[in-house]
């Protein structure tokens, strides 16, 4: 295989802003009409940028202990959810709380995001191409829930 890189030229459209107990998506004035109509959506997939990784040492760790679940292995950085990877592309799947679209504000839960976390992309989740029917997960992350608690959780 071949080790040549393409590079990519991405914007951010947004961040992440958290207030006490809300988490939201602020849009920048340019990006805020693309989200017209998604209020008849309860949930959207997030692309973030994790920001605080982008720079050389994170972008080669390879390998990793995660920090969650019981006794985990030393796993592959694609086989976790962690920030630091070649691309420190995060990816939530946000349930949408309210959204004020003259302010290009969403309101979420479930976003595992750092306040001003630079938002790179928003896709309405649809459960037929979103979601997987048989889904399985390693034995060391058996005891996780199998969805989020319906009042959310934050960082």
């Amino acid at each position: 295989m071949n080790d040549e890189q393409v590079k990519f030229t991405l914007y951010s459209i947004g961040k992440i802003s958290r207030e006490v107990d809300c988490t939201y998506i602020e849009l920048f004035d340019k990006y805020s009409l693309a989200i017209k109509e998604l209020n008849h959506f309860s949930h959207i997939q997030v692309l973030w940028w994790a920001d605080k990784h982008d720079n050389e040492k994170s972008r080669n760790i390879m390998q990793t202990t995660p920090p969650y679940g019981e006794n985990p292995p030393v796993t592959g950085v694609f086989a976790t959810r962690a920030e630091y990877r070649p691309n420190p592309i995060g990816l939530t799947v946000a349930k949408i709380e309210e959204i004020n679209l003259a302010e290009g504000k969403i309101k979420v839960q479930n976003l595992d995001a750092f306040d001003d976390t630079p938002i790179i992309d928003l896709k309405a989740y649809f459960p037929v191409c979103d979601r997987v029917k048989n889904a399985s997960i390693p034995h060391w992350l058996v005891g996780w829930p199998e969805w989020f608690p319906d009042e959310g959780f934050g960082l």
